[in-house]
């Protein structure tokens, strides 16, 4: 048993815990570790990406403001989410029909499954469910125009294999992508560990669809604690107003989110956050 540490930009975000496995794959070093406090978790590069009693205040965030709102939500495509929680949230709306996960990493899809089967939960085996493994940039800009209801961006901090989730050329496609009433999410970094990222971020999904809002919340085990999801739609801000039905439908089996949270959440941007956005 020993301090496991992210150590960013002079800080250091750490468990107590023991290191289960650890690889180098094509495109990251993959580690698992068992903590008392979290339970099983998973860094990529050495950066926390989830653990298994902290992954409903990311999951959740991510995924309902979209399914909850979207016109028709029968086709979802997630690009990332290789250790399955987006894909599980998504998969408890009876409304979708197909789910597209493409996860550039083989190996957090099969060590996901292996060390931390509770985050992906069912998803794995669901018939809805389609897995490939790829390059997600290349999925979006090569899928049809319009074949998707929502589209969810489930990736890691912007640099290595999750550098190009973050230009506009990629956004323009997953835009290009979304059928009319379709919504768009992603995670959008701590806006104060990472706000200069942050405030680009949200700028540039507001170019590309005409407008785009931060949702505020927290994922104790990342860089400052503090974290943000952004969301766009094809045509407004649709994903202001969940459905109450859909909502109804899911809320009562999660342990974050709510009608009444994601308020809350919309509504939590920073006085200085919200000048620099305009």
């Amino acid at each position: 048993m020993g301090w496991i540490d992210e150590v960013f930009d002079g800080v250091r975000y750490g468990l107590e815990g023991t290191v289960v496995a650890e690889q180098d794959s094509a495109f990251q070093k993959v580690t698992i570790i068992d903590s008392q406090r979290y339970g099983k978790g998973l860094l990529l590069d050495g950066c926390w990406m989830t653990a298994e009693r902290q992954e409903r205040h990311y999951h959740e965030a991510i995924v309902h403001p979209a399914l909850c709102s979207a016109e028709r939500i029968e086709r979802v495509l997630v690009i990332g989410g290789g250790d399955g929680g987006t894909a599980r949230e998504c998969l408890r709306h009876a409304g979708v029909q197909h789910l597209d996960l493409v996860e550039i990493d083989g190996l957090v899809v099969e060590w996901s499954q292996q060390y931390l089967p509770s985050i992906g939960g069912g998803c794995w085996s669901d018939p809805r469910f389609h897995l490939t493994v790829g390059d997600g940039i290349a999925w979006a800009a090569n899928a049809p125009e319009a074949s998707y209801d929502v589209v969810i961006v489930d990736g890691s901090d912007p640099a290595g294999p999750a550098e190009g989730l973050f230009n506009r050329a990629f956004f323009e496609h997953c835009r290009r992508i979304l059928r009319p009433g379709g919504v768009f999410a992603t995670q959008s970094e701590s806006p104060e560990a990472f706000r200069q990222v942050h405030i680009d971020t949200v700028k540039l999904i507001r170019e590309v669809f005409g407008h785009a809002d931060p949702l505020y919340g927290w994922v104790p085990m990342y860089p400052s604690g503090w974290w943000s999801w952004t969301f766009a739609a094809t045509d407004g801000r649709r994903y202001l107003q969940p459905d109450p039905a859909r909502a109804a439908a899911v809320d009562c089996g999660c342990e974050i989110w709510s009608p009444r949270w994601q308020r809350g959440a919309f509504d939590a941007v920073p006085a200085a956050i919200e000048r620099e956005l305009g």
